[in-house]
């Protein structure tokens, strides 16, 4: 079989991997680097046997570093959400970024390519090589835009109102320190805010940055993403990018702290969890320092001696982005210390994380920590982590602990995701920045500068410091008057100036009642919908349709147990009736909350709510309306407003409030659409949190050799810690690639109840690496740290050589030109390689004016005109690339002439065959040539 790369543009051509790269038993290499990039002969586009790839896809190397490679026109800076390969709706798995900033490879092991689907590169639900959102969403003409609310009423207490001490800052910078899994010591430095002369120990907010370009040289646009930082460039400065949100702190009383982390950005992608473990390791070795100087003040540094004195106790995390995750994972450990293998810190825990604020945050654990209460801010034009995955840390604590860590959404419209961070921002920051959100014409009615909705970045700076006090004043200060800004009610901070936050919530005094799932069912004018479910029948809400928080994607799709109601009337609405299994307590609670969800732009949805009791005694508490939030074909606004009815009525009807068996909602006025996502009794205040006593679960990776011979079986390797027991769902994809089970598992310390066997046979063929892989998420009574592993089979044979044996290497005009290319031994897969085509030195060369003008078609996709020398029809050197299938030691390499009718002298062809190795080198071999001479 022969391919050859061209550089022809042609239509986008439809294919798909039918094996699955990024599931169990898909065989696939490990790479221990970013690869380098393609070989001089590589072009943007590639013609693979029938198939040809859209520009800017390749398919490069072989036997263990064939991978498949997308290159974009343009750098893509670096960023917090994971880029991924798509073939239509299917995830292929997440590709490797290479040194150039342009490219990423994903390992294809022995998947193949066939007709049918579209190639799509995405992150955070953003498309990164075509404009729009992942879906067909950017397709759909933008709805008109939504009418503009009456300003919420001002909270009594502004928490974002400077306090009263004078501010002092400085840094730090430690000696480096080693993390596990990651080659490079990670850089020790903060920058330091805290109030001088403050009484007492002070409270403690620590900043953690996400992920961005790590390095910079100073008076260019050059920005690197590498570490450490190479010579002429600078580390760029992002632990400082939070100074307003700190002075504001530290105004008010806070000892402040920012961390440095571009050692774990540029590493993160060797990291399994995207470096979550990394940045927790990183942020408890900051507050183990901290408490030695605050048992030893005079061994602190300069910058630290200069602040008041840090109460540990009372700590506050602030993460952005992957420092979000980052931030999450820290809590998470410091309640429940993850396995020492793991870890960075193996130290004690001095400390206590009173809440964390999360800013734009990844979630690919999608595990948050349910004991530590939690704000976390969406912005609502973010262009990085788009499908603004942040809401699960909301929605993922539901029904995991006991629910008394109140957990707040706090959406941002007209925010992006960089400018929290002024070293992220255009004319503040250091080092060359960006606007993340981008539309190619700046028309986007929600998010472009400019229009009314987008705030601009001093604007939204101003936002995030208010909302981060506001969570330090509610969390670590215990101050319930701020409780307003944050959990549903509905109150605005002056200090936020005009941007217009929303809020929701869940825990606290939240009594559950109705959160759809198995233990509900719906009737009526409604159905119970998946929120993450390829089934369209079954999905609350497909790509065409539009994107919301609350159904962001995870590792595995389908996924029990997470459902909303779905409802859709025209007219009248019917009434949709959610029907409990067993019947639930709202005693004690004044209200009934609910989580609605109606479509962006939309205003004046109108529900009736009633409930009925147990006995059958039914009342109607009231009439609620819900507006949609300002939306466009690229944002994320099917996000869910928070309302409440009061219980009263139930209570003059003499309802039962300890056994409500139904809620009644019944939509009125015109056509419309609305989700349920729960509901809830509530009642005001802000109770004390104890972390509960939670099971930790922690998926590891083992790694085997596959042996000459016989099948062993080896199991996933799981380590439960902690005390009691709790409940996991376990996630296997299946051998195919094309499905996963899941299921429901008890888990107790020091028991082997989550067993996942894998079977790895052995043999004496190359093949690749096979991952067999397992995912875990928290259900009831634990909390997870790792979430993904699996057994890794590495191949241990050895790659069969390639020689080339000529079969018609001297031929008259009208003939083929032929080569045999010929394995030392069969293989276990395809083993690929090239023939560089060379300027031919002696004599003439071959053109294409001597070739069968199908085979050029079928090749480069035209008949080259005016005539080529056969080598140039690609600038830059052609190639020719061969592929031998697995089990088989042979292929032809045919090269078909024509008489041309001209009486010319010999001409020659002129190529080197090359090859790679396992790190994905190229390999050169021997040259040959072929000769055609005139019919006589």
């Amino acid at each position: 079989m022969i391919r050859v790369t061209r550089g022809v543009t042609t239509a986008v051509a439809l294919l798909a991997l039918t094996a699955g790269a990024p599931w169990p038993a898909s065989a696939q290499p490990s790479p221990a680097s970013p690869q380098p990039g393609p070989p001089p002969t590589a072009s943007p586009e590639s013609h693979l046997g029938e198939l040809t790839l859209p520009e800017g896809w390749q398919v490069t190397g072989s036997g263990a570093g064939r991978q498949l490679v997308w290159t974009s026109p343009e750098r893509i800076p670096a960023g917090d959400a994971r880029v991924e390969f798509h073939a239509g709706d299917r995830l292929l798995g997440r590709p490797l970024p290479r040194p150039d900033g342009r490219s990423f490879a994903l390992p294809l092991g022995d998947a193949r390519l066939t007709e049918g689907t579209q190639l799509r590169v995405t992150a955070g639900g953003r498309r990164l090589d075509a404009p729009g959102r992942a879906g067909a969403a950017s397709e759909r003409p933008p709805a008109p835009a939504a009418a503009p609310e009456a300003p919420l009423p001002a909270n009594p207490v502004d928490p974002g109102v400077p306090g009263r001490y004078r501010t002092v800052s400085g840094e730090y910078a430690l000696n480096s320190v080693r993390l596990p899994g990651f080659p490079e010591p990670v850089e020790m430095r903060a920058t330091v805010v805290g109030p001088a002369g403050a009484p007492g120990k002070r409270p403690v907010a620590l900043f953690l940055h996400g992920r961005h370009d790590t390095c910079y040289t100073p008076g260019t646009e050059d920005v690197r993403f590498t570490w450490p930082c190479p010579a002429g460039t600078r580390p760029i400065p992002s632990e400082q990018g939070y100074l307003r949100a700190q002075r504001l702190l530290a105004s008010q009383g806070y000892v402040t702290l920012s961390i440095a982390a571009n050692g774990i950005n540029g590493q993160d992608w060797q990291a399994e969890d995207g470096g979550a473990q990394a940045r927790s390791s990183l942020v408890r070795l900051h507050l183990a320092r901290w408490a030695d100087w605050a048992a030893n003040r005079a061994s602190a540094p300069a910058a630290v001696r200069k602040t008041s004195s840090a109460d540990l106790s009372r700590v506050l995390l602030v993460g952005h982005s992957r420092g979000g995750e980052g931030v999450n994972r820290a809590a998470t450990d410091s309640l429940n210390p993850p396995p020492a293998a793991q870890d960075g810190y193996r130290g004690p825990v001095r400390w206590k994380i009173r809440g964390n604020v999360l800013i734009g945050p990844t979630v690919f654990g999608q595990n948050p920590a349910p004991d530590v209460p939690s704000t976390t801010i969406l912005p609502g034009c973010d262009g990085d982590v788009s499908d603004l995955q942040g809401q699960i840390y909301v929605d993922g604590t539901r029904g995991v602990s006991r629910g008394a860590a109140l957990h707040s959404a706090a959406y941002v419209i007209g925010a992006n995701h960089n400018f929290f961070n002024s070293e992220w921002t255009p004319g503040q920051a250091k080092a060359p920045a960006i606007d993340d959100f981008s539309s190619d014409d700046g028309t986007d009615p929600v998010c472009s500068p400019g229009t009314a909705t987008r705030l601009t970045a001093t604007q939204q700076q101003a936002a995030g410091a208010t909302y981060i006090a506001a969570s330090a004043r509610l969390f670590v200060g215990g101050d319930d008057a701020v409780r307003p800004l944050l959990d549903g009610t509905g109150r605005r901070a002056p200090s936020a100036g005009p941007a217009r936050v929303l809020t929701h919530a869940v825990g606290a005094h939240r009594a559950p009642a109705f959160l759809p799932g198995s233990s509900v069912t719906v009737s009526g004018g409604g159905r119970l919908c998946a929120q993450v479910d390829p089934d369209a029948a079954r999905a609350c809400l497909s790509p065409e349709e539009g994107w919301s928080p609350h159904f962001a994607y995870w590792e595995a799709s389908p996924e029990p147990g997470r459902d909303a109601v779905a409802m859709k009337w025209t007219g009248r609405g019917n009434r949709v009736d959610v029907r409990s299994a067993r019947p639930v307590s709202l005693a004690g609670t004044g209200s009934l909350a609910l989580r609605v969800i109606v479509p962006p732009n939309s205003s004046g949805t109108e529900l009736d709510v009633a409930v009925t009791d147990a006995s059958g005694r039914r009342a109607a508490l009231g009439r609620t309306r819900v507006d949609g939030l300002p939306g466009s074909p690229r944002t994320a606004a099917y996000w869910s407003r928070e309302v409440r009815v009061p219980l009263s009525a139930a209570t003059r009807a003499g309802l039962d409030l300890k056994r409500i068996s139904t809620l009644e909602l019944t939509p009125r006025g015109g056509a419309g659409r609305a989700w349920l996502m729960d509901a809830w009794g509530w009642r005001p205040g802000t109770p004390a949190v104890a972390p509960a006593p939670l099971t930790r679960v922690d998926v590891g990776r083992l790694t085997v050799a596959e042996g000459d011979s016989g099948v062993r079986t080896y199991r996933v390797p799981v380590t439960v810690t902690g005390q009691g027991s709790g409940q996991v769902r376990l996630f296997v994809p299946a051998p195919d690639g094309d499905t996963v089970t899941s299921r429901t598992v008890t888990v107790r310390p020091g028991r082997h109840d989550i067993d996942v066997p894998v079977q790895v046979r052995g043999n004496t063929r190359y093949g690749y690496d096979v991952r067999h892989d397992a995912f875990v998420k928290a259900v009831r009574g634990t909390v997870v740290g790792a979430h993904r592993g699996g057994v890794t089979a590495r191949n241990d044979d050895a790659m069969p050589t390639v020689r080339l044996t000529p079969v018609a290497d001297d031929v008259t005009e009208g003939s083929a030109l032929n080569w045999r290319v010929v394995l030392s031994a069969p293989a276990d897969v395809e083993i690929s390689g090239g023939i560089l085509l060379k300027p031919v030195t002696d004599g003439p060369e071959l053109s294409t004016a001597d070739i069968d003008p199908a085979w050029l078609e079928a090749q480069f996709g035209e008949v080259p005109t005016p005539a080529k020398p056969l080598s140039g029809v690609v600038e830059g050197g052609t190639s020719l690339w061969f592929s031998v299938p697995a089990g088989e030691t042979s292929t032809q390499l045919t090269v078909p002439t024509v008489r041309d009718g001209v009486a010319e002298p010999t001409e020659s062809l002129r190529a080197a065959l090359f090859t790679y190795d396992d790190s994905w080198e190229p390999v050169p071999g021997p040259e040959f040539t072929g000769r055609v001479r005139d019919a006589a």
